[in-house]
């Protein structure tokens, strides 16, 4: 077999996976393997005959070009390697990817087999836990908080004052205030 590049819309790369492994199973094409590096915005490799791989993306949104010129896996193989960093309970951290990009919290969890963490941000008035993969955090301080500071909080219930309620929410409603 044969490795091929395909470009895509940034951003798209997951759907245009995920779209041509379900042409590739449906119709049963010789395609091998369909892979995104997440460092490489745009881009595409497969594997596969050349014919089955423009069944595969024939008429498939996001994709841009396929080039039909073969690449060496020696090319790309640094693409392939998986990269975990170190993170521990206790630890700060940066969320560098997704919705909450920029925003910081204290690890409180962490699921190795999934290579997940819970990180409880701590910018709000109420710490908010938020499960993320590790590839989306870059961790900014070792050790920020003990493992035994995180277990005792996490026991203790949480009371919210009322001021609590204004800094997250605002100044209640006079009108629906009075209604309840």
């Amino acid at each position: 077999m044969v490795l091929y590049t395909l470009k895509t819309t940034n951003g798209r790369e997951e759907t245009v996976v995920e779209m041509m492994n379900l042409n590739v199973k449906s119709n049963g094409l010789d395609v091998k393997a369909v892979m995104h590096p997440a460092e490489l915005k745009g881009y595409i490799f497969v594997e596969g005959k050349i014919g089955d791989i423009h069944k595969a993306i024939q008429g498939l949104l996001h994709i841009k070009a396929f080039k039909e010129v073969s690449i060496k896996l020696s090319d790309i193989e640094k693409f392939m390697e998986v990269k975990r960093i170190a993170v521990d309970i206790g630890d700060e951290v940066e969320i560098v990817g997704g919705a909450f990009k920029g925003d910081k919290g204290i690890i409180t969890r962490l699921d190795r087999t999934k290579d997940e963490v819970t990180i409880e941000l701590r910018e709000g008035a109420i710490p908010i836990p938020m499960t993320i993969s590790t590839e989306f955090v870059k961790i900014t301080r070792k050790g920020a908080v003990k493992p035994e500071e995180i277990k005792a909080e996490q026991k203790k219930p949480k009371k919210f004052s009322m001021e609590d309620m204004k800094k997250s929410f605002g100044e209640p409603d006079p009108v629906s205030e009075n209604k309840a």
